[in-house]
């Protein structure tokens, strides 16, 4: 049989739903989990039935989806109208949605509210938030009211005009260390699953085998339980993004400004619609 065959065979034989629970059993087997952003219906569903295990419906729709410079000026309710798209989509990944800057960091109370809004009405089936021990309280309350909770440590974009900037975090032993003992609170809080970006590849992997739950990489080393890359980075729709850890599986910039410009000609040619493509 074709290869390609074999493969979109093995593709449509998944029948059943990613859970938290599937994912921590694949970390205990040493099966590597694949992560990637979505932000819309039908790049959801191409990337769904490619196979992939999570689909994240980062805050980084503020860059890609808004065009801001930042993922701060999005809101709960933009990320619920986002995630829904993607639900439809999801046959086979599980999908989680981001909390967005400032639905989680005034109570815990408004934190749980937010949550449990997000799933609610957007339908996903866990959400992410950044931050470690000075959010665990809040992390708490969402895993006892059933919220499955996803963590994010290290470079955290919603702290970056804290940081000042973009750059490798934990290089030092104090960042390091308490990157770990975060780590391992939010674990023992009840995280289903925790992302590590943009840290030392050596710490990375410390981390990994300090938690029980999976660690998902981006930017930290091969190490880690899976990695996630924000889906228009790697298929080389962002030409102007490249940082260390990006790798472009394809280029599809040139493959839509080229496909554009041939439809562009065709209509200045009238070659388009041909006496075929008219009724």
């Amino acid at each position: 049989m074709h290869a390609f065959l074999k493969k979109t065979m093995s593709v449509h034989v998944q029948n059943s739903r990613m859970t938290t629970a599937k994912l921590r059993q694949m970390k205990a087997n040493g099966e590597k989990i694949a992560m990637l952003t979505s932000y819309d219906f039908t790049l959801a569903s191409l990337v769904d039935e490619a196979g992939i295990d999570i689909l994240l419906v980062g805050d980084s729709a503020s860059n890609i989806v808004c065009g801001n410079q930042y993922t701060l000026p999005i809101t709960v309710d933009e990320m619920i109208f986002l995630t829904k798209g993607v639900v439809r989509a999801a046959q086979h990944a599980l999908v989680v949605s981001d909390m967005p800057f400032g639905s989680y960091q005034v109570s815990e109370e408004e934190a749980v509210r937010n949550a449990i809004k997000i799933l609610k009405e957007s339908g996903c089936d866990a959400v992410k938030l950044e931050g470690g021990e000075e959010i665990l309280p809040a992390i708490r309350h969402m895993v006892q009211a059933g919220v499955p909770v996803m963590g994010h440590l290290g470079l955290t974009p919603q702290s970056v005009n804290q940081f000042g900037g973009y750059g490798l975090r934990a290089k030092e032993e104090a960042e390091a260390e308490k990157l770990l003992h975060d780590a391992q609170l939010l674990d023992e809080a009840g995280c289903f699953s925790i992302v590590l970006e943009k840290i030392p590849a050596a710490l990375a992997a410390r981390v990994t085998k300090a938690v029980s739950c999976p660690v998902i990489g981006i930017g930290a080393g091969n190490q880690c339980d899976g990695q996630v890359l924000v889906l228009h980075d790697m298929l080389g729709m962002n030409q102007g993004f490249k940082p260390k850890f990006l790798r472009h599986f394809a280029k599809l910039a040139d493959v839509i400004k080229g496909a554009v410009g041939d439809y562009i000609d065709a209509v200045k040619e009238s070659s388009f619609p041909s006496e075929e493509e008219s009724y």
